[in-house]
C-alpha cells in the first residue's frame, strides 16, 4: 500500500531522502512549500487560501494554481474550489463524522472550459481503531473505475488490500496486497503488486539522532533486483542530514535547516556514481514558508 503526502504552497522538484516512523522515502519526489497561506478565523466558518507554482527549467513551462477552502467545523463540512493555469476548474465537497463517527464522504469534480472535459469522483472512507476501509468511484471520458482498499491492524501487525475494477473492461486491473509490523523503533513492510512485483523494507530507529532503512524490490520474470539503503542524522533540533544509495549507484544527499519558526531551507543533490565526470547530476533548493 503506497500513500502520498502533500503540503500547501508552491511546487518544485528536488531530491529528498526522508526516513520517518511513518514512511520510507528513498526516491526523488515532489515537495510543496507554503508560499501564500492566509487564515481568516470565525467562530463557525474558517476560510483558507492557498497558491502553488512551479517552473520547469528544461521546458521553460511555468504553471500555478489557486485554491480556496471553506470549513464549517460544527457541521463537518468542507468546500474547496480550485483553479490552475491549464484553465481547469475543480470543486471538492467533504462531509466528515456526520452520518456516522469515522465516516468521510467526498465529491470531487473538475471541468475544463477549453476542452469541455468533465470528470467526477465519489469517495468514501470509514476508519475505526483497528480498521480503515475506503471505496472510490471515478467517472470520466475513459469510463468508470471503482477503487477499493482495506487495512486492518492488531497489536502492531497490519494487513491491507487494494484493488481497481474498470467497468468498461469488466475486469480487475489492479490487485495489491501488503503486510507489515510496526513499533516505535522498528518497522517491517512487505508487498505484492498484481502478483508480479514484490517488495520489502525495514526501518530501524537506532537512537534519537540516527534512523536507517533498507528497501528491496524485484519483478517476476526479471532477474534484476532493486536495492537501496538510506539514513537520516538529526544534527540538532533545527538541522538534519540524510543520504541514500541504491544498486544503480545513484547517490542522494539532503540537508534541511530551520532558519526560524515557519521558515525551512532544504538543499539536495542526486549524483550518478557511475558517471561522475559525465554530468547530468541534479541539485535542488527548497524554501518553505508557513504561517
Amino acid at each position: 500500500m503506497i500513500q502520498e503526502g502533500v503540503a500547501d504552497g508552491c511546487r518544485f522538484f528536488f531530491l529528498a531522502v526522508r526516513v520517518t516512523p511513518r514512511r520510507l522515502l528513498l526516491s526523488l519526489y515532489s515537495s510543496l512549500c507554503a508560499a501564500d497561506r492566509i487564515l481568516l478565523g470565525a467562530p463557525v466558518v474558517t476560510e483558507e487560501f492557498n497558491s502553488t507554482g512551479s517552473a520547469n527549467t528544461e521546458t521553460s513551462k511555468v504553471s500555478g494554481s489557486l485554491e480556496t477552502k471553506y470549513k464549517w467545523v460544527e457541521h463537518g463540512l468542507t468546500l474547496t474550489e480550485k483553479w490552475n493555469t491549464d484553465n481547469t476548474l475543480g470543486t471538492v465537497i467533504t462531509l466528515e463524522d456526520q452520518l456516522a463517527n469515522g465516516l468521510k464522504l467526498t465529491f470531487d469534480s473538475s471541468f475544463s472550459p477549453n476542452t469541455g472535459k468533465k470528470s467526477g469522483k465519489i469517495k468514501s472512507a470509514y476508519k475505526r481503531d483497528h480498521v480503515n476501509v475506503g471505496c472510490d468511484v471515478d467517472y470520466d471520458i475513459n469510463g468508470t473505475a471503482v477503487h477499493g482498499a482495506a487495512v486492518v491492524g492488531y497489536e502492531g501487525w497490519l494487513a491491507g488490500y487494494q484493488m481497481t475494477f474498470e467497468a468498461g473492461r469488466n475486469r480487475v486491473t489492479q490487485s495489491n496486497f501488503a503486510v507489515g509490523y510496526k513499533t516505535e523503533e522498528f518497522q517491517l513492510h512487505t508487498n505484492v503488486n498484481d502478483g508480479t512485483e514484490f517488495g520489502g523494507s525495514i526501518y530501524q530507529k537506532v537512537n534519537n539522532q540516527l534512523e536507517t532503512a533498507v528497501n528491496l524490490a524485484w519483478t517476476a520474470g526479471n532477474s534484476n533486483t532493486r536495492f537501496g539503503i538510506a539514513a537520516k542524522y538529526q544534527i540538532d533540533a533545527d538541522a538534519a542530514f540524510s543520504a541514500k544509495v541504491n544498486n544503480s549507484s545513484l547517490v542522494g544527499l539532503g540537508y534541511t535547516q530551520t532558519l526560524k519558526p515557519g521558515i525551512k531551507l532544504t538543499l539536495s543533490a542526486l549524483l550518478d556514481g557511475k558517471n561522475i565526470n559525465a554530468g547530468g547530476h541534479k541539485i535542488g533548493l527548497g524554501l518553505e514558508f508557513q504561517a
